[in-house]
């Protein structure tokens, strides 16, 4: 279990995290969602001991992390991919670490097939891609076999089979009863993945529900297909429903269900060929909780240039 109660993090006058608290449970994929700088990385170098609060606390199991006797038995996490010595092996690397807390070397062996580094273990780690990084970081997380595990952006550099390797261990680890924690900017695949979301802005927590209730929140959309648009859409236009015309068939839908739409072109004697509910997506979803809390924001269209 991962609990912030109060938690602030300043640099001079920066405010990075304002006052935050959440608890994570056992046995779910928390998902950490916000735009650049929002504070997510902050607050998971604070919860492993890296950077230290301003004010209140974060602890995981109880305690601050520095309190643990044998912390990587406790938490294993993934924050910076490249923080490792570059003219080390990945086996050393492993080696070193496992020998802090007297791990052995058949668990060692076990995190290196878990995470597919056999093939390169044996080479110095300057050569590794950034996506062999990211799964050494993942091997020496997992090395204690902890109960809690703490991933930031986790699947950078993978290829889609190492980024659905990474969605289906997270699921996994969460299932045998871990607290799960990791933040992304995939949200496609922050979707396959969490159970429950945390989303950030400015420091501040914007939303902390289960994902499913994030979803359900979104407006509700239909896609409908039909030879007689014009028709359709007088029939079924009234107060809070919006209508675009997607193509010369195609229409979207917002403020109305399927059934009314369907009743409605059967009133109006119109044959309608589809008629699809369109589910809200998370990008959808966080793009409307984070519209207002962008702190880096993109200006112009590519290819445009000042006058």
């Amino acid at each position: 279990m991962i609990t912030a109660e109060n938690l602030h993090k300043r640099y001079g006058s920066k405010t990075a995290v304002d006052g935050i608290s959440f608890q994570l449970q056992p046995g779910k994929v928390t998902g950490f969602l916000g735009p650049n700088g929002s504070g997510k990385s902050t607050t998971m170098r604070m919860g492993v001991g890296l950077d230290k609060p301003t004010a209140g606390s974060i602890t995981i199991d109880g305690k601050h992390f520095a309190q643990h006797k044998a912390p990587m038995r406790t938490v294993g996490a993934v924050l910076d991919a490249g923080a490792t010595h570059p003219g080390r092996t990945g086996r050393a690397h492993l080696n070193v670490l496992a020998a802090t807390h007297g791990i052995s070397r058949s668990r060692i062996d076990h995190v290196i097939e878990l995470t597919g580094l056999g093939g390169v273990v044996g080479k110095r780690i300057k050569g590794y891609s950034l996506g062999m990084n990211q799964r050494l970081g993942i091997a020496a997380a997992l090395l204690g076999d902890p109960a809690v595990l703490i991933f930031d952006e986790p699947v950078n550099g993978l290829d889609p089979e190492g980024v659905r390797w990474v969605r289906g261990l997270a699921r996994e680890m969460a299932a045998e009863g871990r607290t799960v924690f990791v933040s992304s900017h995939l949200m496609s695949e922050m979707s396959q993945t969490a159970d429950h979301l945390i989303v950030l802005g400015r420091g501040r927590i914007i939303a902390d529900a289960p994902i499913h209730e994030l979803l359900d929140s979104g407006e509700k959309r239909v896609l409908v297909r039909t030879e007689q648009v014009a028709e359709l859409a007088n029939a079924i236009t009234s107060r809070g429903v919006t209508i675009d015309h997607l193509d010369a068939e195609t229409l979207q839908v917002t403020g109305l269900d399927p059934r009314s739409i369907g009743r409605r072109a059967l009133e109006a004697q119109v044959i309608v060929h589809e008629l699809t509910p369109q589910l809200s997506t998370l990008e959808d979803q966080y793009m409307k909780l984070t519209g207002d809390h962008v702190e880096y924001r993109s200006g112009g269209t590519f290819g445009e240039a000042p006058q």
